[in-house]
Order: C-alpha cells, then sequence, then structure tokens
C-alpha cells in the first residue's frame, strides 16, 4: 500500500518477487523504547509520593498509542500489495480466519499467565473484601478480553492486558478497514492521519496521566 507511494522502506526485490516481505527490524527497537516509561509508570507509585514527578512518569496511556501505531503499519504492511495500492486478498479472503491468526498469536500466552497469576489477582480482591460475583466478572472480562470496554474494571486484573483487549477489539475490524486505506492516495492517507491524530490528541488530553489514581491507598 504504502510503496505505490514512495514512502515504504526499500524491500529486496528477491523478497517482493517471491511474494514475502522484508522484516523491519527497527520496529522491534522502537517497541522497546516505548516499554520501559510504561513499566516506569505502572511501578512509580512505590518509588515517589512527589506529585511532578508521578505526573511526569504516569503517562503511559499517551505512549501506549505508539504500539497501536506499530502495530497497524505492520497489519497494513503485511496486508498489502508491494506496489499497488490495493490489499492481499488471498490473505484477507477469510477476515475470521486472518481476525484468530491475530488473536492466537498471543491469546495462548495471555490465559497461560492469568492462570498462572490468578490466585494473587483473587487473593488481592479477597484483601479488600471485593464481593464474590464481582471477582468472577473480573475474570471473566480478563479470559474473555473484554476488559477494555468497562473502564473502571480495565486495570484490575493484570492492568497491561487492557492493551489487548483493545488490541483484539481493534483486529476484529482491521480487515474491513485496511481494504479501504488501502485503496486511499497518498493525500487521502494524510488527511485520515491528520483526523485520526486529533481525535487521539483529545483523548489523551482528557486522560494524558494517571497520577490521580496512584494518589489514593493502596
Amino acid at each position: 500500500m504504502a510503496a505505490a507511494r514512495g514512502d515504504a522502506p526499500i524491500v529486496d526485490k528477491k523478497v517482493a518477487k517471491e511474494g514475502g516481505k522484508e522484516r523491519i527490524d527497527c520496529l522491534d527497537a522502537c517497541c522497546a523504547t516505548l516499554v520501559l516509561p510504561i513499566m516506569l509508570a505502572h511501578t512509580a507509585r512505590f518509588g515517589t509520593s512527589n506529585k511532578a514527578a508521578l505526573r511526569l512518569l504516569t503517562q503511559e496511556n499517551v505512549l501506549v498509542g505508539g504500539f497501536f501505531a506499530i502495530l497497524g503499519y505492520i497489519a497494513a504492511y503485511t496486508s498489502t500489495k508491494v506496489g499497488e495500492q490495493k490489499v492481499d486478498e488471498q490473505k484477507l479472503a477469510r477476515p475470521e480466519m486472518w481476525f484468530w491468526s491475530r488473536v492466537m498469536s498471543y491469546y495462548p500466552i495471555h490465559c497461560l499467565v492469568s492462570t498462572l497469576f490468578s490466585p494473587m489477582f483473587i487473593a488481592a480482591d479477597t484483601w479488600y473484601g471485593t464481593p464474590l460475583k464481582t471477582t468472577a466478572f473480573r475474570a471473566f472480562l480478563n479470559y474473555s478480553l473484554l476488559q477494555a470496554w468497562f473502564p473502571k474494571q480495565a486495570a484490575i486484573w493484570n492492568q497491561p492486558s487492557w492493551f489487548l483487549s483493545a488490541l483484539t477489539s481493534s483486529n476484529l475490524v482491521m480487515p474491513a478497514v485496511l481494504k479501504r486505506t488501502a485503496a486511499l492516495s497518498k493525500l487521502g492517507l494524510q488527511k485520515l492521519f491528520c483526523a485520526v491524530t486529533a481525535v487521539s490528541v483529545l483523548m489523551k488530553l482528557s486522560f494524558s496521566n494517571t497520577s490521580r489514581f496512584h494518589e489514593h491507598n493502596i
């Protein structure tokens, strides 16, 4: 898709001829760069009580948008044709299989980790007097990857996993989105980018940091 506009990474001719795509190694480095501040944000409460420092360190809701941008680019890069403004029909012929192939790349490990640490989550709920039905509801949201649709519950069991919930919802509509965006011109993509960025900025301004949640006793 992007290659047709002259702004995609250079792809080896042999790889392109064989129908494959060259791996973009720098994306791994970008993800690693984003992970560190997000990890700090989740543990900042235990390292300082300084409100200014907490506001600076708890910007994970801004930084996590970078992961969606990278994963969206990868989805487009691997599901569109080099040098053409259209998707790879062979890969998107069955959207449900495209969706499940993405989900199953991370759900098994999510399920395993959730099960291994479920005694800790249940113990924490019990410690704070959480009703059993609420604990069961949180477990259901966690295993079904629906917690992102319930903001008040999204950070209870394994807080970072809400990202997987949001990613799953994104993957559900991605096949339809890819078909439309692949046909856009460079100008069309730029306009779409500006519109999506504007909406994203508005959301971040309303919920840019989580420092106010760290002001409460745990």
